[in-house]
């Protein structure tokens, strides 16, 4: 996968999320089916909050860690939270019935994490992604173009850092708060986004962003 992310930066997003999908989708299946099993009263609202609570804790945890990476801080962080947010929506996918494995999921992480505005938009280049064929030249621009794509929703906190490091001069341990302290209030929007379109409703059968398995 990082090999093909490389030779299609453009791509990397969708990419990425067909690689989430199918490495972390059938865990998060697992983990609702055993819960669903041990706990048979269980609604769909409280596997959702154990997942909520379970990955937004990650997500501080990650931003802390990350935080502690130096020069390397921003990188380490966007891994951390394409893991964390990346589970999170699968899980809650589980949560609320839908199949967590299924190829639909991606397009449901790319809109949820707002990567594309719509599914439609995120359907198209997942299509696209899966039948890109020469790479693009160079390894440095290639490189640089997927960090680019990859960040891009979190381009928000790119000014942050900026401030989190004036502050780590001034007061020791400040940057390790505030990148916690970002990734779990970015986690927490995801999972009401996530919560909001999975949710059945009376007017809406179970049909997700990308389908209805």
């Amino acid at each position: 996968m990082t090999a093909r992310v490389l030779d299609h930066p453009g791509f990397a997003p969708e990419l990425l999320a067909l690689s989430a999908v199918e490495s972390l989708g059938p865990g998060a299946a697992d983990w609702a089916e055993r819960l669903r099993a041990r706990y048979p009263d269980a609604s769909a609202d409280g596997l959702a909050r154990l997942a909520t609570r379970r990955f937004v804790r990650s997500a501080g945890v990650g931003g802390a860690a990350a935080a502690l990476a130096g020069f390397f801080a921003p990188l380490a962080e966007l891994a951390s939270v394409l893991w964390t947010h990346s589970n999170l929506v699968l899980h809650l996918a589980a949560a609320y019935g839908r199949d967590p494995a299924h190829p639909d999921r991606a397009v449901d992480l790319l809109v949820l994490t707002q990567v594309h505005p719509d599914p439609e938009s995120a359907r198209a280049a997942l299509a696209a992604a899966r039948t890109a064929d020469d790479p693009v030249e160079g390894v440095w621009p290639r490189a640089a173009e997927a960090a680019w794509r990859l960040a891009a929703p979190l381009t928000a906190q790119a000014g942050g850092w900026v401030a989190l490091r004036l502050a780590a001069r001034l007061l020791p341990g400040a940057a390790v708060l505030a990148a916690a302290l970002g990734d779990t209030a970015a986690a927490d929007r995801l999972a009401a986004r996530a919560v909001a379109a999975y949710r059945p409703r009376q007017s809406q059968s179970n049909h997700s962003l990308g389908s209805s398995a």
